[in-house]
């Protein structure tokens, strides 16, 4: 028995909610189709939360009440708090066109599920936006809601950005950068040559899902310039993917990357927007890099590239004449085992910029002059999450960070010049800050374990002003005839399996659990890097679930994950599938020492690294766990993708043996937990035959598992019918697996 430390928090009752409850009558049942069905049970939850350009405004993106998967665009008159719809989706495009294949793609690549108004744009003057919507845009007045459709053409265009000056409107069509003069109507192509492999102003496969950059082109700050990214996927491999349908089956010549083969070739050109005229910009020598990302300066005198060895363990801050394209190395960072990627720069006046760097092992804010010159605005141990923005004066630094605890994020103030660090918000949650244009007012929404979302308007100190969704969870909360079950989850710690680290764990515990009555138990796992799934943040209705179906759900951040450091994180190089799966078991340890829990009864589920942790688990310690449901796993990282793969494990040349040990396969004769394995069949991420080759694996084992499968879908299930229907088959695979009552 390992020795293990952990502390709990008791169980708490929801405040403010006695009109919501009934000592007399019970509530309904929360059933899946509920959960899954509209209005969402986590109330109005406003996205995509930005200032107009002149700070009068608000405007957000809200889902319909009686469609959670159809989004409008919604504003609040900062002066008077006046709510109100300022693009009605359905109004503007009353059936929506199918989308691309290349929109389909983006949008599973930056995770967005619902149609509608799924993005827009301010004009520099604030007095209209841009709404991409039905395979077109439209230019909305937001004093008097008029649209005006800017084309309507048979090609579905994407990537629409207005002009630094609002003279133009700039968009990818059929693989070029075109531009539309909103003045003249008058459309022109900047580039032509884009068609087959080759794109203009497109980001590649890998910068959209792994480097979180969903664009290849950038104004500068005068309107003046854009620079433009041109990538050749000629080298990439071809990997034929068969999207599987209802209808029927399609196969599709997917240029994949997978690890240890070629990437794009990629160049980046500057454009004067005027004549057209084109200038390359010098990315060094080594042709085999990443174009992580490109800022301009804040005079536009400078363009800064940050470029990417292909082993992920330097990056490069160029600094480019736009004018000439030279560029000169101004910044590194460096790490033995990776360089992670943000998009924290901030151009100051100057000439330099605001940065994060993890060089101390903790990411920092630091302050780098036009020479140069680093200095540290933060130091220690407390991780800053993302910068936030600037006072108006330019003198303080605000930034949202985990300080408070691992647990907590919090928006905090720091002068430029560094010094002691104030906590701006309150409350022992999740926050999200939106500051406005020079740092005159935040948008501020927070949640934690008894609160769901809620959205307002603060002072730069913290001062409430007014709400933009207040989501009280009173007695018109879509949750309120479910709050008599909701259990508070409980915190804690537990000690890593090298007896050294401290893992945080969270669990939600039905009331009836006890020692005399233990319960069955799910342990829900991630696992991998760039992810935290233990915080005090609202955890929604389909964690309730668990509880109401009589399931303790418990969860643990292991070594590999988010936000503790990189020392934490990068302890899993070179060795995924190995000191995961031990913490993991140090939590399960943990787990079935709890009187309430039947060590007996426990499963494990997870997706995607998720997925990969639950075979990964299962078969390294078989018996371990009595029951388990992977959802979309990786198997070999051989067949995933280069940036992701590589930044963890290398190459396979380089590191055979990891990639060996750290597949599936390695393990499978290990086969002892029954199984279900989910995917979609037109999973263009985590490819289908990840799963099938599983499949033949474990039928030469004779083994018994259990497959579902969803014809047309890719990484995410999305649809809400078929998302009730998983989570149905979820619950019903370890109601039977376990022995628990239905």
């Amino acid at each position: 028995m390992r020795r293990l430390l952990a502390a709990t928090l008791p169980c708490l009752i929801l405040p403010g909610l006695a009109a919501a409850q009934s000592d007399e009558t019970p509530g309904p049942d929360l059933t899946i189709e509920r959960v899954f069905a509209s209005p969402s049970l986590d109330g109005a939850t406003p996205r995509s939360l930005k200032f107009s350009p002149d700070g009068s405004r608000v405007t957000f993106l809200r889902p319909k009440e009686e469609d959670r998967t159809v989004l409008d665009l919604w504003a609040m008159d900062v002066a008077d708090g006046r709510t109100y719809r300022l693009v009605d989706a359905r109004a503007l495009a009353p059936e929506e066109r199918e989308l691309s294949e290349a929109e389909i793609q983006y949008r599973e690549r930056a995770r967005i599920s619902e149609s509608g108004v799924v993005s827009y744009d301010w004009d520099e003057s604030g007095e209209a936006v841009l709404v991409p919507l039905d395979g077109d845009v439209f230019y909305v007045d937001v004093e008097s809601g008029d649209a005006r459709r800017l084309m309507e053409t048979e090609t579905f265009e994407t990537d629409f950005k207005v002009g630094p000056e609002g003279e133009y409107v700039s968009f990818i069509r059929d693989q070029n950068l075109w531009l539309h003069n909103l003045e003249t109507g008058e459309e022109r192509a900047l580039t032509e040559e884009g068609e087959g492999p080759v794109s203009w102003g497109v980001a590649e496969f890998v910068a959209q899902e792994e480097m979180n950059r969903y664009t290849g082109y950038w104004w500068s700050p005068d309107g003046s310039k854009i620079a433009v990214a041109r990538i050749d996927e000629t080298p990439v491999q071809i990997v034929p993917r068969f999207g599987i349908s209802a209808e029927g089956v399609s196969v599709s010549e997917q240029r994949y990357p997978r690890a240890g083969t070629d990437n794009v070739e990629i160049e980046l050109w500057i454009f004067d927007v005027e004549s057209g005229e084109r200038t390359q910009v010098d990315l060094g020598d080594e042709s085999d890099i990443y174009l992580a990302r490109v800022n301009w300066s804040a005079s536009g005198e400078r363009v800064y590239v940050q470029r990417q060895n292909r082993e992920q363990t330097e990056l490069d801050v160029l600094a480019v004449d736009p004018q000439t394209g030279t560029s000169e190395v101004f910044l590194t960072e460096r790490a033995p085992t990776w360089v992670n990627l943000t998009d924290d720069f901030t151009a100051l006046d100057d000439g330099g910029f605001l940065w994060t760097s993890e060089r101390t092992g903790y990411r920092q804010v630091y302050r780098v002059s036009e020479d140069g010159e680093v200095s540290a605005i933060t130091v220690g141990t407390g991780v800053v999450d993302e910068l936030a923005g600037l006072s108006e004066d330019g003198q303080t630094v605000y930034f949202e960070g985990w300080r408070a605890s691992p647990l907590e994020r919090h928006l905090y103030a720091v002068s430029i010049e560094g010094g002691e660090i104030t906590r701006v918000t309150s409350g022992e949650g999740v926050w999200r800050a939106t500051l406005g244009d020079g740092g005159a007012a935040f948008i501020g929404a927070y949640s934690d374990t008894d609160t769901p979302p809620r959205t307002g308007l603060y002072e730069m100190d913290g001062t409430h002003i007014a709400w933009i969704e207040e989501n009280a969870l009173n007695a018109d909360h879509p949750y309120a005839p479910y709050v008599e079950s909701h259990v508070t989850p409980e915190f804690g710690t537990v000690m890593a399996a090298d007896g050294e680290t401290e893992l945080y764990w969270s669990m939600i515990k039905p009331d009836h659990c006890t020692g005399e009555a233990p319960c069955p138990a799910i342990v829900e796992v991630y696992g991998g890097p760039h992810v935290q799934r233990v915080t005090r943040a609202w955890t929604g209705a389909r964690d309730q679930l668990f509880a109401d179906r009589g399931y303790v759900l418990f969860r643990v951040d292991n070594r590999g994950s988010w936000n503790r450091g990189h020392e934490f994180e990068a302890a899993l190089h070179d060795r995924m599938g190995s000191i995961e799966v031990e913490d993991q078991l140090a939590g399960l340890e943990f787990l079935e020492s709890r009187d309430f829990v039947d060590p007996d009864r426990v499963g494990l589920w997870g997706w995607s690294y998720g997925g990969y942790m639950t075979l990964m688990t299962t078969l390294q310690a078989p018996g371990a766990f009595d029951a388990a449901v992977s959802g979309a796993p990786v198997t070999d990282w051989s067949l995933y993708d280069t940036h992701y793969t590589e930044r963890y494990m290398d190459t396979p040349a380089a590191n055979p043996a990891g990639y060996e040990q750290g597949a599936a396969f390695a393990h499978v004769e290990n086969y002892a937990t029954p199984t279900l394995i989910i995917h979609g069949m037109a999973d263009d991420n985590v490819t289908f035959d990840h799963s099938t080759r599983m499949f033949a694996a474990l039928q030469e084992q004779n083994a018994d598992f259990e497959i579902m499968t969803y014809p047309g879908q890719r990484h995410g299930v999305r649809p809400p019918a078929l998302q009730t229907h998983m989570w149905t088959t979820i619950f019903r695979f370890f109601d039977r697996r376990l022995d628990q009552d239905s």
